[in-house]
C-alpha cells in the first residue's frame, strides 16, 4: 500500500481475501513468491479468476507500482517491503498462508577459504546479525537471538 495510507487489515484469511477482492490491480513480484502466490495460494483461496494480479519481470519492483499508484496492493517479502519507497508495509499474512523461504550457507567442497567461509557463517549466525536480519524484514534463527 502507498505511504501513509490507512492499513488494511490482513490479520486473518477472510480479511485478506477480502482485501484481494476489493483490489483493482494487485502487484506481485516475477519471482520465486510471485510465481507461488499466482499459481498456489490465490487458486487456493479461489481468488485467482476474480483478481487482477500483475506480475512483475524478475528484477522489477512490484512496490513501485504500489508507489505510482499503478497498484492498489504489492503481495510480496515482507524483506522486499521493508526496503522500499514509497510504500508501507501492511502485515503479514496469517501463518497458514505464509510461504517460508529458508536462507542457508555452506561451505563448497574444494573451497580455497575454508575458514573465512566458516567465519562468514558464524558471523551471519550471530546474536549481531541477528538484529540486522530482523531489521531488515526476515526472521533469524532462533538458536542467534
Amino acid at each position: 500500500m502507498g505511504a501513509g495510507a490507512a492499513r488494511p487489515d490482513v490479520s486473518s484469511v477472510d480479511a485478506f481475501k477480502h482485501l484481494l477482492l476489493n483490489a483493482k490491480t494487485i502487484a506481485v513480484p516475477g519471482s520465486t513468491s510471485g510465481i507461488w502466490l499466482v499459481t498456489d495460494l490465490f487458486p487456493r483461496l479461489g481468488v485467482a479468476d476474480r483478481i487482477k494480479a500483475e506480475m512483475t519481470p524478475r528484477g522489477s519492483d512490484a512496490s513501485g507500482m504500489v508507489a505510482t499508484g499503478a497498484a492498489d496492493l504489492a503481495v510480496m517479502p515482507v524483506s522486499e517491503i521493508v526496503a522500499a519507497k514509497g510504500v508501507d508495509l501492511a502485515g503479514v499474512l496469517p501463518p497458514e498462508i505464509q510461504m517460508v523461504q529458508v536462507f542457508a550457507a555452506a561451505i563448497v567442497a574444494g573451497s580455497q577459504a575454508v575458514e573465512a567461509a566458516k567465519r562468514l557463517i558464524e558471523c551471519l549466525a550471530s546474536p549481531r546479525a541477528a538484529e540486522t536480519i530482523e531489521r531488515s524484514g526476515m526472521e533469524p534463527l532462533a538458536t542467534a537471538r
